[in-house]
């Protein structure tokens, strides 16, 4: 199995001097279902857009579906599909339309047109509603019909920027498992970039977690997981006992790590449930009572905090959608 992309020291510097993505390398497999993860500002839609030929990079090799950046960015530009984090439909076209205009950008023609019209309105349920104005379909249904369009051509390789961003949790469902049935059944290599953790975690094979530009993890979920040490027990703490409980939790045996959180701290531990009885006594022992203790399963916010100190965040995923739906 060869690779759909290979990056190699990429730089992209805007200019402003802002160095947006700094010397990343990294390689996604034919295939793959790949993640690449990091806050709003980490330098995830800057990559995305230099890999689809959207943005010059500064420096750095690159090579999508075989093809060299610099020199061939024609053909990766009619190999790839992408979705961005808006919608890029006409909402004054019925769905259909927009599907047969999308086609027609990319050199598709009469009955071959047709046909895979057809065929992606059935994929994305829409075809109940493919002769309505797209204006009036919902959230959901709009970035369905989107991921539609970027399947128009039947490309080998699909970029994702942010694809379920906003959108409610039924709909959020609902395009996930559209692209891992592609993915399975059509062996599209995906791309996908996102803050939706759970997800990434549940979907992607492979995963690389940017922050300020340069790549701090890489691995499959369950690897960067396993990296963690076990179990995460979170205790929320006063301010000022933070850094002797910090101390003190270390020193706890079975404890393998001890980071930094907002609230106060994160252990791990192979077998928590076993260690917490003895972390709670040694911290009253020393006058310190955390206000919150929880255990749970490690994950890649974790991961992220473990290399950063601090959590991804994301407002955006407590925003209601506000589309109007399809009457």
């Amino acid at each position: 199995m060869g690779d759909a992309i290979s990056v190699k020291d990429l730089v992209v510097i805007y200019s402003d001097g802002t160095r947006a993505v700094d010397g990343i390398s990294f390689n996604v497999q034919d295939g793959e279902f790949f993640g690449f993860l990091g806050p709003n500002g980490a330098g995830k839609s800057t990559t995305i857009k230099a890999l689809t030929t959207l943005l010059r990079k500064t420096s750095g090799r690159v090579t999508v579906g075989g093809y060299d950046l610099d020199q061939s960015p024609k053909d990766i530009r009619e190999s790839i599909g992408v979705l961005s984090q808006e919608t890029s439909l006409d909402v004054d076209l019925t769905g259909r339309e927009n599907l047969h205009l999308q086609g027609r950008l990319q050199q598709l023609r009469g009955t071959e047109l047709d046909k895979r019209v057809i065929e992606l309105l059935k994929l994305v349920q829409l075809e109940d509603v493919a002769d309505k104005p797209a204006g009036r379909y919902s959230g959901g249904m709009r970035k369905r019909l989107d991921l539609a369009s970027a399947l128009i051509h039947r490309p080998r390789l699909l970029f994702l920027d942010e694809p379920t961003t906003g959108l409610d949790t039924q709909s959020r469902t609902a395009i996930w498992e559209y692209l891992e049935d592609l993915n399975r059944r059509e062996g599209i290599t995906i791309f996908l970039t996102t803050q939706y953790l759970e997800e990434a975690d549940r979907i992607c094979r492979q995963i690389s977690v940017i922050d300020h530009g340069k790549l701090i993890a890489d691995g499959s979920p369950s690897e960067l997981k396993e990296g963690l040490g076990g179990d995460a027990i979170a205790l929320t703490l006063d301010p000022p006992t933070r850094a002797k409980a910090r101390e003190i939790i270390k020193a706890v045996r079975g404890i393998s790590n001890v980071v930094d959180s907002d609230s106060g701290i994160v252990a791990y531990a192979r077998n928590g449930g076993e260690i917490v009885a003895e972390v709670v006594t040694t911290l009253d022992r020393s006058g310190i009572r955390p206000t919150f203790l929880s255990i749970s399963s490690p994950t890649l916010d974790d991961v992220f905090l473990k290399e950063t100190g601090r959590r991804i965040r994301s407002d955006d995923l407590q925003r209601k959608e506000t589309e109007p739906f399809i009457m």
